[in-house]
């Protein structure tokens, strides 16, 4: 047993049992109520699901574990250049405990021991036209792993429900190891005209992944591990997490599990969100006819968008009532290590022009800027400007938090999820 499954066995036992015990003496306990707009507006905040890895604060954003994205970038062990590698938070996240560098390095080789993708993979990946959308291959290449599924074959054979988290930490591990190369694998075979690079298993999980895709720029390595970090989870109520915890109530394997969550993720409501940005920002750039816009000019084309009745992508929140930490992360990366670039300096007029505007509408909650608004330009500075395949990086982030919470869940014999339904005629009869 490695170290990290040891120690979250310890942990999970220990919460297991106290939660039994709470529930049994307050589960009637009346906790939080449901308003109407709750019920036709998406279940938006209704607390109904226990998410252990990561909360969202509408005013501090998102804290793992109790850490916010500052504390983490201090506090977990880094690469050369100081950004979290994406192990520790991983670690941080399954036991509640900032790891040590060593406890992080042997993380990163347990991961690159089981990163062997199944030939099955690549053939199946292989048989799809190239002009396929990334998010789409990477559904279709995580469902190709599933056949080497622990969890499915150990419950075919009778596994005890104690054991079950068993099953799915070892998918996980798998699914976690290999996902950087299958996505990778779509990157080049997409846009590199299938020139493929092979992994190098001397770099750590984040700056191997930057390799695959084609890049040994140290600054890009730093990129990849901040991104990989920020990304990771948004607690459970966004759409993907959500997905990924209801299919897996079922019993759904990790691989069935979290597919079905990156399918929730490639919606243009959620996860794809990051694509439009940048689209957004070319288009806006070719329309006013210069990289170089004023905030003037950036002012007029944002009032015509939202003339047209169109959103301005990237900016607004569900939770959010602040600037988003990760898009701040972000910016203080670029402040760093990226000088004189036309198009984040966009970026960065776009968030001085753009709150105003939304704010002055009197309807907008949170006029603020969140994640997507800043990584696109990011990836674009260092080369990477096929902008359908950032959901694709979102997705390989996202596994991170998802996947810790799947195990939590099965540790703590968490229940088929199977919320409440009701009818308009029964909402009129209510308010009769």
């Amino acid at each position: 047993m490695d170290s990290l499954k040891k120690k979250f066995a310890e942990k999970a036992l220990a919460l297991f049992t106290e939660l039994r015990a709470i529930n049994k003496e307050h589960g009637e306990t009346k906790l939080d109520e449901v308003v109407l707009r709750q019920i036709t507006g998406g279940a938006r905040g209704i607390k109904m699901m226990l998410w252990e890895t990561s909360q969202l604060d509408a005013q501090e954003g998102i804290r793992f574990r109790g850490y916010s994205i500052p504390e983490i970038k201090k506090l977990l062990p880094s690469g050369p250049q100081g950004e979290p590698k994406p192990e520790g938070l991983f670690w941080l996240m399954l036991t509640g405990e900032i790891p040590t560098e060593e406890e992080v390095n042997g993380l990163t080789a347990e991961w690159h021991k089981r990163s062997e993708v199944p030939q099955q993979v690549f053939t199946t990946l292989d048989s799809m036209p190239t002009d396929t959308h990334p998010m789409t291959q990477f559904t279709i290449g995580i469902m190709a792993m599933q056949p080497e599924s622990v969890f499915d074959r150990r419950y075919a054979e009778g596994l005890p429900k104690t054991e079950y988290w068993d099953a799915v930490y070892e998918d996980s591990m798998n699914l976690i190891a290999r996902l950087p190369r299958v996505a990778a694998y779509i990157y080049r075979r997409t846009f590199k005209g299938g020139e493929h690079i092979a992994p190098d298993h001397s770099l750590d999980w984040s700056a191997n992944f930057a390799h695959m895709l084609g890049s040994d720029d140290e600054d890009f390595r730093s990129l990849m591990r901040l991104y990989l970090t920020i990304h990771a989870d948004h607690e459970g109520g966004n759409a993907s997490a959500h997905t990924v915890n209801l299919v897996g109530s079922t019993l759904s394997d990790p691989y069935r599990s979290f597919a079905a969550g990156m399918n929730a993720l490639a919606g243009p409501l959620h996860g794809l969100a990051n694509q439009e940005v940048i689209k957004w920002i070319f288009e806006m750039i070719d329309n006013l006819g210069t990289k170089t816009p004023t905030k003037e000019q950036i002012a007029d084309y944002v009032n015509d968008t939202l003339a047209q009745k169109k959103v301005i992508p990237g900016y607004g929140h569900a939770v959010l009532r602040e600037p988003d930490p990760r898009f701040v992360a972000q910016r203080r990366f670029a402040e760093q290590y990226i000088k004189d670039s036309e198009l984040i300096e966009t970026v960065w007029k776009i968030f001085d022009v753009v709150p105003p505007i939304l704010q002055g509408l009197g309807k907008v909650k949170n006029p603020w800027p969140n994640v997507d608004a800043h990584s696109g330009a990011l990836l674009v500075h260092y080369g990477f400007s096929e902008y359908s395949y950032y959901t694709v990086l979102f997705g390989v982030s996202r596994a991170l938090g998802v996947l810790a919470a799947g195990i939590w869940s099965r540790a703590l014999g968490m229940p088929l999820e199977r919320p409440k339904s009701v009818t308009s005629d029964w909402i009129k009869q209510q308010l009769k």
